[in-house]
């Protein structure tokens, strides 16, 4: 346990962010499983609109410097891959 006044806020404020921070995360990988599931099942409406929801997810954790730009980038194509070959 920290001792310094200013390492015990610290470490009060560690925890909440990295509650925050989880949220945004597990959005962001729930959303790409949907669209998993839903390319697995060849349903292209229910990817259509996991996907749109899956780009915002994305960009609100990227916002939030929990996923890097290209990273990003480089999710949100690989997704759009997979659903544009839905048949």
């Amino acid at each position: 346990m920290p001792n310094i006044k200013s390492a015990k806020k610290s470490v009060k404020t560690n925890s909440k962010k990295s509650e925050t921070n989880t949220v945004y995360t597990t959005k962001v990988k729930n959303s790409i499983k949907k669209i998993e599931n839903a390319v697995k099942e060849n349903d292209k409406e229910t990817a259509n609109t996991e996907l749109k929801k899956a780009y915002s997810n994305i960009d609100k954790a990227t916002s939030k410097g929990l996923i890097k730009q290209n990273a990003c980038d480089r999710l949100k194509k690989r997704l759009n891959k997979k659903v544009k070959e839905i048949k």
